[in-house]
């Protein structure tokens, strides 16, 4: 799976930008005190949630920005802890520099209209033209998330899901190109293109098309980030040399992956808190229980949050997860993810004992027979 989804919990944030000013003007319904409006987007790479007071259903956001990145605006609407705010009651937009405005004739945010913004009007257009596919994801998300951990195991429910996701993911990627071709220049285009790239597209491919998109839109920050991920795409691309790391294991001591030459290892890209991850972790146990007599093993990379690492360990005990694990707990801006050029986990790279990559994003069956046929039938253990 890649950007759709049970991954779509899992990707990487679209960094919000900087230098320039965006005004954001409210109105939603009456609403007042107790209740309160928040902003959250990205500055750099760190989350912002910003507040504002409201006053007969209005509000003012503002704030430096250079080009469109997306946030969310919600509404509070008791005492509660923000974090306790209920999901429902969001609008997902985009923040530019202009003053545009965000009305609701109720008080409730959700279904707010947006006016003055032309990113934010093309989005409407966008989530219109994929609303067929994005209807399946959420109805596909949501029974996903009513399963208990235990039915989340199940080999058979899960081959279900991913392939029910993949067929979703072929369809909203075909919808993201028409889509793309008719709306060139449009930043809503630039973000279905980074949607729909892919580790299993040549990076050749990617560059081609992602030079048809004109100069002012491959410049903005969002643009750029698709330049790097285009150059580790490139760098990382089978048949590549695998760039050595060095990061810190559980008990802080400094790990490379050059320790590891001579044996075939999977770097794998997880976290804690990524629900397709853990999903995936009891085939990653299978393999490495039937190969790792056989010169293999499993290097575990953790995109885990900072102040976390309590629950990274604890999700590498109650998964069984025996081999060597490091993160830096930077969450996205883990180092090693950023070399990699990773937007979406989990992720792996199977490094041969000279140190090429020799396969990529291998899960499930794939994995095993990826493994058998480098290393001859495994052991059931």
């Amino acid at each position: 799976m890649k950007k759709t989804l049970i991954t779509a919990i899992c990707l990487l944030p679209i960094a919000a930008m900087s230098q320039g000013k965006y005004t954001l003007q409210g109105k939603v319904g009456n609403l007042n005190a107790p209740a309160k409006v928040y902003l959250l987007h990205m500055v750099g790479s760190e989350r912002v949630l910003d507040s504002a007071a409201v006053t007969a259903g209005k509000f003012t956001f503002t704030g430096p920005i250079s080009g469109p990145a997306q946030a969310q605006l919600m509404v509070k609407h008791s005492d509660a802890a923000a974090n306790q705010m209920a999901r429902p009651d969001a609008l997902m937009l985009y923040l530019e520099p202009k003053t545009f405005e965000v009305t609701s004739a109720t008080d409730s945010v959700s279904k707010a209209v947006i006016k003055g913004s032309p990113v934010n009007e093309d989005n409407v257009k966008y989530q219109a033209f994929v609303k067929s596919v994005s209807d399946k994801n959420a109805a596909l998300m949501t029974e996903y998330r009513s399963k208990s951990p235990e039915e989340r195991k199940d080999e058979a429910y899960m081959k279900t899901v991913m392939s029910r996701d993949e067929a979703n993911q072929k369809e909203m990627e075909a919808l993201n190109k028409s889509f793309i071709e008719a709306n060139r220049n449009s930043f809503i285009s630039l973000v279905a293109f980074s949607s729909n790239m892919s580790p299993d597209t040549d990076p050749k491919v990617i560059e081609t098309e992602f030079n048809k998109f004109p100069a002012t839109l491959k410049t903005t920050d969002l643009g750029k980030a698709i330049t790097g991920k285009i150059t580790a795409a490139q760098k990382t691309a089978v048949g590549q040399m695998a760039m050595d790391f060095t990061q810190n294991d559980v008990n802080d001591k400094p790990v490379k992956l050059s320790d590891f030459k001579g044996k075939y290892v999977l770097v794998d890209f997880w976290a804690s808190w990524c629900g397709p991850c853990r999903a995936e972790n009891p085939n990653v146990v299978t393999a490495y229980k039937n190969f790792k007599d056989k010169n293999f093993t499993v290097l575990g990379v953790s995109l885990d949050q900072p102040g976390k690492k309590d629950a990274w360990l604890a999700a590498i005990e109650k998964d069984g997860l025996t081999w060597t694990h490091v993160s830096d707990l930077k969450f996205w801006d883990n180092a090693v993810a950023k070399m990699y050029g990773v937007q979406s986990i989990p992720a792996n790279y199977l490094i041969d004992p000279t140190g090429k990559i020799i396969a990529k994003d291998i899960r499930g069956e794939e994995l095993q027979k990826k493994l058998a046929e480098v290393l001859g039938a495994g052991q059931s253990k």
